[in-house]
């Protein structure tokens, strides 16, 4: 299998994904969850997801509990749109990449110094 079909089937897994989330999956649990990036296995039966889930850490858990719950429905939607001979199964991995960014970039907001504000006026007023 080359690399270029596989990434293509992960783009197509994660569009069909994504949108199923947003639009027809009715479970109350998945909520607020972001769809970051899916890996396909190299005999393309296994796609891992990558989500990312804003709340606290038994939000996180519910949401993984309901797409885990969800994913023959989103599996079935994956058959309809991408034509390979298996379905790939659906694991779902929580992504903590999101919220280590925001916690370096607060960490970053407070060690550096604030950036001045130049009250610098237009060149085109004093004209």
């Amino acid at each position: 299998m080359t690399i270029r079909r596989q990434l293509k089937a992960a783009e197509a897994v994660r569009e069909v994904v994504s949108m199923a989330i947003l639009t027809q999956v009715r479970d109350p649990r998945v909520q607020n969850i972001t769809v970051l990036g899916v890996a396909m296995s190299s005999d393309m039966r296994t796609a891992t997801v990558r989500v990312s889930v804003m709340g606290s850490p038994a939000k996180q858990t519910l949401a993984l509990r309901g797409l885990a719950n969800s994913a023959g429905f989103l599996q079935s939607l994956i058959a309809k749109r991408i034509e390979t001979r298996y379905t790939p199964r659906l694991k779902f991995e929580l992504d903590g990449g999101v919220k280590q960014s925001i916690e370096i970039a607060l960490m970053l907001e407070a060690v550096l110094p604030p950036e001045p504000v130049d009250s610098q006026e237009d060149p085109e007023e004093k004209v």
